[in-house]
């Protein structure tokens, strides 16, 4: 059996427990220290972090009473107050683990313990360390997004119209606890919409956790959804999921469509009641935790092709939310670039970049099917390219025929003769999605996202 990657801090002025608890200790953990001296504590915390500390609740050093021990226990939470404290106590002292509970310690054992108990307990105490530790991270991470640090390039630009009506619903969707869902084109910001969904919301001071579907292989994504107990499937350890971390939050299901039919049901029953097994275990643990999913795939058409449960799309779906593209909001092109043109430009020791009109206006003309992560990519290799200070339309490899001629009509271009040929292969086939995508020489998911696109 693997043991636990832990250190385990043993403090009990017996020596006959002491060299007990260590023995039994050390076939389960990778690290284990023993110490009979209370006096080397200060020492013990100033070089290291400890998993879990086994404090015993009676010393002859120091204070009389078990104060002792309270005492110590102070100095541990003052240096560390995310410190698991287990009390090692006996019947006549469990007044004083009573006490220790009530100022910071998690549990006590009394002893003479049986060899699983101890085990048992330290092993549960393990779990919510590491629990704590992935969600500190989380919050961490966060923090440094709210600050505007990491990805502090991501701004959500509000100048067109559209975009100012939609932020308006943002703000008054935010303040409600019902889960939402933010469709729109790849590259229209849907992750960063629910970032600022969460961030304006009463959960904003709790953890926005986020698993993006799209990157994940399928057999992993229950795994990080639910969480995973040790052996299974060969695993090392036990791993809390993106549900358990996300309590009191908000979980953000980046990509929702690429959700098997296996683990739609498995998450319909979380949320249905909030609660979640983690795998190869059957006790539940409750969560809290407001959803917001994002797809670019249309949910509809995957209803009515049976590739999306209608009761898990009612749970999720209480309020929708369509980022429109970067086409349908020219008036957001120009500041968006400007944005991008001096992140980059700061990055690139190039802060003296400029556009002229002559480039904003060739910008426009543009069709932008990548949306806002396409005209970001554009401004950073024009930044990184451009031998002139003065960005010229040169310098923004802009493909020809994305490019709406000017004597053609806007309405009548490339995209309505797409919109025929797929309204024709779903008439001609009979309305089965899977033989039209492959007469159109598409894949079934580009498909569903055309139709999406064209309101098919």
């Amino acid at each position: 059996m693997a043991k636990i990657e832990a250190k385990i801090l043993l403090l009990d002025e017996d020596q006959g427990a002491l060299f007990t608890a260590k023995m039994i200790l050390k076939n389960h953990f990778t690290e284990i220290i023993a110490e009979r001296d209370p006096s080397k504590l200060d020492l013990l915390l100033s070089h290291s972090q400890y998993d879990v500390i086994l404090l015993d609740t009676h010393f002859s050093y120091g204070l009389t009473g078990g104060q002792e021990a309270i005492k110590l226990l102070h100095k541990i939470l003052r240096a560390d107050p995310e410190a698991h404290v287990l009390m090692n106590t006996t019947y006549s002292d469990i007044d004083i683990a009573v006490e220790a509970l009530n100022e910071g310690a998690i549990d006590f054992l009394v002893k003479p313990w049986p060899k699983e108990k101890l085990v048992s307990t330290i092993q549960t105490i393990c779990q919510l360390s590491q629990t704590r530790k992935e969600l500190n991270l989380v919050k961490r991470s966060q923090n440094n997004l709210s600050k505007g640090e990491g990805l502090h390039q991501e701004e959500i630009i509000i100048n067109s119209s559209a975009m100012k009506e939609l932020f308006k619903s943002i703000q008054e969707i935010a303040q409600e606890e019902s889960n939402v869902l933010i469709t729109g084109d790849y590259g229209t910001g849907k992750s960063l919409l629910a970032r600022s969904i969460h961030q304006l919301s009463a959960r904003a001071d709790q953890a926005l956790v986020t698993l993006d579907l799209a990157s994940i292989p399928e057999h992993q994504i229950k795994s990080e959804l639910f969480g995973h107990t040790k052996g299974f499937e060969g695993a090392n350890e036990d791993r809390p999921g993106k549900l358990e971390l996300a309590h009191g939050g908000t979980l953000l299901l980046d990509g929702v469509n690429h959700l098997s039919l296996a683990i739609q049901a498995k998450l319909l029953t979380a949320l249905q009641f909030k609660q979640v097994h983690r795998l190869g275990d059957q006790k539940s643990i409750a969560i809290d935790c407001r959803f917001i999913c994002t797809t670019h795939q249309s949910l509809d058409v995957m209803l009515a092709v049976h590739d999306f449960r209608k009761d898990l799309y009612e749970q999720i779906n209480t309020v929708q939310i369509n980022i429109p593209s970067l086409r349908e909001r020219l008036e957001d092109i120009e500041p968006i670039a400007r944005h991008f043109l001096k992140i980059y430009g700061q990055r690139y020791g190039r802060s003296k970049f400029r556009l002229n009109q002559t480039t904003v206006d060739e910008l426009l003309t543009y069709h932008w099917p990548g949306n806002v992560r396409e005209l970001q990519n554009a401004v950073e290799r024009a930044v990184m390219m451009a031998q002139s200070h003065l960005l010229a339309p040169e310098d923004f490899i802009i493909p020809r025929q994305g490019k709406v001629p000017d004597n053609i009509d806007k309405a009548h271009n490339i995209e309505n003769i797409e919109k025929q040929a797929i309204q024709n292969a779903i008439r001609d086939t009979g309305g089965n999605l899977s033989h039209a995508a492959k007469a159109l020489g598409l894949g079934r998911s580009t498909l569903y996202r055309k139709m999406t696109k064209y309101q098919l």
